[in-house]
């Protein structure tokens, strides 16, 4: 501990991102990148915002870019709030809505961990509710609540199960609590599930939070943002510009413009990403492992007679990468990555060849 940190600094617990090595011929499907690059149009209009114009400030508001998000979900401007990255949108959601006198958040045990972090952060207490035993969020356990809560957030789908609910079981979710927020994080929605902006109309205290680092391929490029009422979003931008009034630069709002608006490339991609998760997981079952019904980007995977991080380590060897989560109730799976139909020949080689190599589990 450092005597020039604040109080609180000695307390956090950091967010520990996926394995980030640079390693010559590495497959990488650790980090729920998209396999396939930005949309050419993307990449032409960050090369052409590349200009004189950069010594002036970008616009605060990112006035095109909200308003081709709210066009293409049928909502408003005022009803956007953009940042950069998802991230940092879920850290001005904590801050503005979850902050109320002490009481708990709800969130699943077993979810992005992030939003752990945020609560140590943000000094919000956390009230994790248990996944039933097939990994699924129970509708009742947020319904009806064994604690008076200062509001709700979920992945949907979850990570790193991939499971997903449905519009209504979100209706029922929301409409038991109309006076508190509760916050559907859809980094993955994407590539299967349904968004709950449908939902928007209906009810003013639903926030959805979208990324383009996943279907859009631009984790790089850090953009994300919320769809919510707009009581909702001037709260946000209120925080926001107590922080950092411009999040996002000149070349992001341009990128990001023109990523939205080919939904040719988008749908495309989206698809061959879907069709490959569904032929990695009938050849991993009939390797022998479990799967869990993915609505993402990636699988969530373990096989009875191996344990999961002899796995990793025995693809790692390969050049492969994967993730492991050494906490209660999921020790023994992998997170697996969507690669190209390429990429993916190559995964299950080497897992074929991980579970020729590796000792059986007691």
């Amino acid at each position: 501990m450092s005597r020039f940190w604040s109080d609180h600094v000695a307390n956090l617990a950091p967010y520990v991102a996926g394995e980030q090595p640079r390693l010559p011929n590495l497959l990488k499907l650790n980090a729920n990148e998209n396999p396939y690059g930005p949309s050419p149009r993307a990449l032409q209009a960050i090369r052409d915002a590349a200009n004189d114009t950069l010594k002036k400030y970008p616009d605060l508001q990112a006035t095109a870019l909200r308003s081709t998000i709210a066009a293409q979900h049928g909502i408003k401007p005022e009803q956007v709030f953009v940042g950069n990255g998802s991230d940092e949108i879920l850290a001005h959601i904590f801050n503005g809505l979850f902050r109320r006198a002490g009481k708990p958040l709800l969130l699943p045990d077993i979810t992005y961990s992030f939003y752990r972090t945020y609560c140590r952060l943000f000094e919000v207490p956390a009230e994790l509710v248990p996944l039933d035993d097939a990994l699924t969020i129970r509708v009742t356990d947020y319904t009806h609540p064994a604690v008076d809560p200062a509001g709700i957030i979920f992945a949907n789908p979850n990570a790193p199960t991939g499971r997903a609910l449905g519009l209504e079981a979100i209706r029922a979710i929301a409409r038991a609590h109309p006076e508190l927020p509760v916050v559907v994080d859809e980094a993955y929605v994407d590539f299967g599930a349904d968004s709950a902006v449908q939902l928007l109309a209906e009810h003013e205290n639903i926030v959805v939070v979208h990324t383009l680092s996943k279907s859009r391929s631009l984790a790089g490029l850090r953009v994300g943002f919320a769809m919510a009422s707009p009581e909702i979003i001037e709260g946000l931008n209120r925080i926001k510009d107590s922080f950092n009034s411009y999040p996002l630069d000149s070349l992001a709002q341009a990128g990001a413009i023109a990523s939205l608006q080919d939904t040719e490339y988008f749908q495309r991609t989206c698809q061959a990403v879907i069709d490959e998760r569904e032929k990695l997981t009938s050849e991993l079952t009939a390797l022998g492992f479990n799967v869990l019904p993915s609505l993402a980007n990636f699988v969530f995977a373990s096989h009875p007679r191996y344990k999961a991080p002899d796995l990793q380590a025995a693809l790692r060897e390969q050049g492969v990468l994967v993730r492991h989560f050494n906490q209660p109730r999921i020790a023994n799976y992998l997170r697996i990555s969507i690669g190209t139909p390429e990429e993916c020949v190559r995964l299950v080689a080497a897992i074929r060849h991980a579970l020729d190599t590796v000792p059986a589990a007691a």
